[in-house]
């Protein structure tokens, strides 16, 4: 009889092609590509005299360098010569090897983790690479999904296949449902709390309880997208009734009788009952607060009512010095209280929080009101679908009446690899994943939160929470 296995387990089983000193070389289903990643790949390829295994298995965008305005000039209006060249080549190669390409200015194209899962290319059970850390996102759907480095992306596009050491198991159960004023980012936040940035090394993480299944598609995409950042190698929500309801009808699904056989297979991937877990934690997700960083990585945080932790109530001498320098960095003293902190900026976007849900909450937040004078608030959508919708039920309109500034989909500021980025000194709160030092603009200082925490703020002109705008 087999033993008992995760969700987790099942998919690498179902996909390891052979094994070898401790390393499994695995199958992949899907490849996705981006402009930043890609060009020392394909240039391998064409040095070996090479082809790609199976490029109806790929599929590219360009996401990292594209301007937020302009975008109908495609690459030549794109003024840095690098971010050009990039965003030419995966034109060029995709062409080349026959991979579909949603090249700048296709209202299909956008964030690739967006793309992904709203062309339905995201399916459970599937694996799932790119050559981009949050590629984790995808795993909301029941797969295998994690970000590889640009000489793993030559490997897949010449063998469809990776090779990859297996990872324990951790399972993070969340208890009760959130707050009606608590969202998806909120509780990633507060695990990051918790689980802390390398809590979870080594590990692909399973959520599941109560909380998790209330969550729509769109919010566990976002819980999925920040698993990386506690230092897991992916994370998965098991496939259920929402999935499919969120997966019918979209492009690259089944259809008819193909789309039957399809749901009752997808319906079978989960965790046995008397699966182990090499790591399990607990949380209750009624003491969830909406939570806001205060430091340089995304496990510093508070909740929005709460003050600036000081440094030596922390029980290693390397956390202390990890926490100093960050509030060095940000400008901070113990004890402020992170509510009333005067902001410059305002970002709502990233593979993290930009999707037509996350859109609707900061429209439901702002109607009728005003960005603050001395505030520059942004939205950028995070794929042209998702800006047509958007445009379609007048979320732009609400946006563009309080004051924000409605962009063209992409990375934008979360990456900092294009033109939208902070000024030296400048505070931002942001919908974005990290807070790294310089890593929305050199010497800029990121607070990362909500959507509903960051319309709120652009609106107070300092961070705030929606229950207190007058």
């Amino acid at each position: 009889m087999r033993r008992p296995r995760t969700l987790y387990d099942k998919i690498w089983d179902a996909h390891a092609v052979a094994e070898d000193d401790g390393e499994t070389l695995l199958y992949i289903d899907l490849h996705l590509l981006h402009e930043v990643t890609s060009p020392q790949a394909f240039a391998g390829l064409v040095a070996a005299g090479r082809g790609v295994r199976r490029p109806e298995r790929a599929l590219a965008l360009s996401d990292h360098n594209v301007p937020t305005v302009g975008q109908a000039a495609g690459p030549a209006g794109v003024a840095d010569p690098e971010a050009r060249a990039q965003l030419e080549a995966l034109a060029g190669n995709t062409r080349r090897f026959g991979i579909e390409n949603f090249a700048m200015g296709d209202p299909r194209g956008g964030i690739v983790h967006v793309v992904g899962p709203e062309q339905g290319r995201s399916q459970p059970g599937m694996t799932i690479v790119c050559g981009d850390s949050h590629t984790s996102t995808h795993g909301a759907f029941g797969a295998l999904a994690f970000g590889i480095g640009t000489s793993e992306v030559e490997h897949v596009l010449a063998t469809q296949t990776i090779r990859q050491r297996r990872s324990r198991n951790m399972r993070v159960m969340i208890d009760g449902v959130l707050s009606p004023h608590v969202h998806a980012k909120d509780l990633a936040l507060h695990l990051l709390s918790v689980i802390g940035v390398d809590g979870a090394g080594g590990h692909v993480i399973e959520y599941a309880g109560e909380a998790v299944r209330a969550l729509s598609m769109e919010a566990r995409m976002t819980l999925c997208n920040l698993s990386i950042e506690m230092g897991a190698r992916a994370g998965l929500v098991a496939p259920d009734a929402t999935t499919l309801a969120y997966l019918e009808g979209r492009p690259a699904v089944p259809t008819g009788p193909d789309w039957n056989a399809a749901g009752m297979r997808w319906r079978t991937l989960a965790s046995d009952d008397e699966a182990v877990f090499d790591r399990e934690v607990r949380v209750d997700a009624r003491e969830v607060r909406p939570m806001v960083s205060w430091g340089t990585n995304p496990s510093q945080v508070v909740a929005v009512d709460g003050l600036v932790p000081d440094p030596v109530v922390l029980k290693s001498a390397e956390a202390r010095g990890t926490a100093e320098r960050a509030l060095a960095y940000m400008d901070l003293a113990p004890g402020t209280p992170i509510a009333g902190l005067r902001l410059d900026r305002v970002f709502i976007g990233s593979c993290t929080n930009s999707r037509i849900e996350d859109l609707r909450v900061v429209a439901g937040v702002v109607r009728g009101r005003r960005v603050a004078p001395h505030v520059l608030a942004m939205v950028v959508p995070g794929s042209g679908l998702v800006k047509r919708q958007a445009e379609e039920e007048g979320i732009d309109r609400v946006l563009r009446d309080a004051g924000f500034d409605w962009r063209e989909p992409g990375c934008s500021m979360c990456v900092g690899m294009n033109a939208d980025r902070l000024q030296p000194g400048e505070r931002c709160a942001a919908t974005s994943n990290r807070n790294f030092e310089n890593r929305q603009g050199r010497g800029g200082r990121t607070h990362l939160m909500s959507p509903a925490l960051a319309a709120a703020s652009a609106i107070a002109g300092r961070i705030e929470s929606p229950e207190m705008l007058a």
